[in-house]
């Protein structure tokens, strides 16, 4: 089976077409260019380096959250018009699982996270039994100093990897007690193979859906929503 992973649900745009386990091409972007800029023309260059119809793809993939409230609509409507062209399934792929997975097989507890600002991240724990990957804690999203509490509970060694570590890791070095080491750059930010790999297992689990069923999962409320709730929260108590 062909799949075509889309990622861009972070500052990385990350685009792959992989076939029967086999990655045929990736394309990743970490650099200050809008993904309205980046993910079509990634898509069309690595369509065409392969040469390749895109009809043959049977599956998009895309990681449907959480992460940047403008990066998932862009990567969710990019997915969804291939989707609806060409009338293929959505793998729809939590963002932390597909970040996780970046440490295939490891052995250390494995904790990815995504800076979610005011001291929050988005995040999840995960640990490799041989080759599958168990879910400690579904992702979600809270405070920092909350989850290095949490993994100092598990009493594992962990490895952290996203772009939350550039925002947290000198307050996880300075109160964490348990062991910890940060993945390196070939493994700590989003990649596309890595979508296309755990949206394969996915697929042959049957868990796929329409592109017209797709949306993202945003786990919280976007900035404009979360003033405007606080706007009409504070016109109340003055009424």
């Amino acid at each position: 089976m062909r799949i075509l992973a889309i990622d861009s649900s972070s500052m990385v745009a990350t685009v792959a077409i992989t076939t029967d386990g086999i990655l045929n091409a990736e394309y990743t972007i970490n650099h200050k260019k809008t993904h309205s800029q980046t993910l079509l023309p990634m898509i069309a260059e690595i369509v065409k380096m392969i040469e390749i119809d895109m009809d043959s793809i049977d599956a998009v993939a895309i990681t449907g959250g959480p992460g940047s409230y403008t990066g998932l609509r862009i990567g969710s409507a990019t997915a969804k018009g291939i989707g609806l062209a060409l009338n293929k399934p959505i793998i729809n792929v939590p963002t932390m699982d597909a970040l996780a997975y970046n440490l295939y097989s490891s052995q250390y507890v494995i904790c990815p996270i995504m800076d979610a600002r005011r001291g929050q991240v988005y995040t999840g724990i995960y640990k490799f039994e041989e080759t599958e990957m168990k879910t400690i804690k579904p992702q979600c999203i809270m405070m920092i100093d909350e989850l290095i509490k949490e993994l100092d509970t598990i009493k594992e060694s962990v490895m952290f990897l996203g772009d939350g570590v550039d925002v947290h890791k000198q307050l996880i070095d300075d109160i964490m007690d348990t062991k910890h080491y940060y993945a390196p750059a070939s493994m700590n930010r989003h990649k596309a193979s890595t979508l296309g790999t755990i949206a394969e297992i996915y697929y042959k689990n049957g868990k796929t859906e329409t592109a017209k069923e797709h949306k993202p999962e945003y786990l919280r409320l976007s900035q404009a929503e979360r003033e405007l709730k606080a706007k009409m929260k504070e016109a109340k108590s003055d009424n």
